[in-house]
Parts: C-alpha cells; structure tokens; sequence
C-alpha cells in the first residue's frame, strides 16, 4: 500500500515537473507537504508516506526519461510522446522506469498499478490506453532489460 502512495506523489510531482519547469526535489517537497496536510487529489495515505521511496522513482524517470521515451516509441502505434496528455505520458515513463529499471516489482504489478492510476488521474480512455501500451511493453519486458544492462539499444 506505501508503494501506491509513493507512485501516486511521484505521479503528482513528474506532472508538476513537466507543467511547472519546477525542479526535482521542489516538486516531491511539494507533493509530499500536499499529501499530508491538504490531500486535494485524495490519495490515500493511511500508512507513512515514503518520501525517499519518492525521490527514487521520480529521480530515476527523470534521469533515464530519454531512454524511456525512446523505448515507449516503439510501442505507441500512430501516437507520439509529445502528443499524449501529460497524465498518460507521465504514467507511462513512470510505470516504464519501475518496469525496466527496478527489479523489485513484478512486472504486471507495474502495469496493473499504472492502469489504476491512469484511471484515477486521466480521462476515460486513459486506463485502456495505459494498457495496451504496456501490455505490449511487458512481452518484451526481459529482452529490453537486458539491452539496458548491456547499454544496447
């Protein structure tokens, strides 16, 4: 359950990275302080909010986030990076890093987490879309990990 709130605040502070130009480590204070006091977006925080746990997700989107890009590419038929909505593109990188740069969370764990918050944040079509892009993503998930160790590719 920490971990959803975790992506959730990651969710929160890459958007107001993108949105806001604001930096890193501004946007997870932000975020964090937003979730304890105010809760407007209503995440539910009933366990301790992992702010390092935070840091690291959005940390690692942000600095593997061309890799990403580059990878999600290829699984977007007819759609570009820039033409997504930020909530959609920002779910995607963020369910990507933990996907292919983190090995401590199964995979369709990942995608399953990812769909639930495109649900939450995004329009209607945003949990099928999520889907179907990683759902393609998770079949090749050992093979892009590989060529990531490699550094291929």
């Amino acid at each position: 359950m920490r971990r959803r709130v975790a992506r959730e605040i990651a969710l929160q502070s890459l958007y107001q990275i993108d949105m806001n130009g604001v930096s890193a480590a501004e946007a997870v204070n932000v975020a964090v302080h937003e979730a304890e006091n105010d809760n407007e977006a209503q995440v539910d925080h009933k366990e301790k909010i992992m702010p390092e746990y935070i840091r690291e997700l959005v940390d690692g989107t942000l600095n593997n986030r061309e890799r990403i890009d580059q990878l999600l590419a290829g699984y977007l038929k007819g759609w570009k990076m820039d033409r997504l909505s930020r909530v959609d593109r920002e779910v995607l990188r963020l369910a990507a890093f933990e996907m292919l740069f983190q090995e401590d969370v199964p995979p369709k764990v990942v995608v399953n987490e990812a769909i639930d918050l495109a649900k939450h944040f995004g329009t209607d079509d945003s949990g099928k879309f999520v889907n179907g892009v990683l759902g393609k993503m998770i079949k090749d998930v050992d093979t892009l990990r590989e060529h990531i160790r490699s550094g291929k590719e």
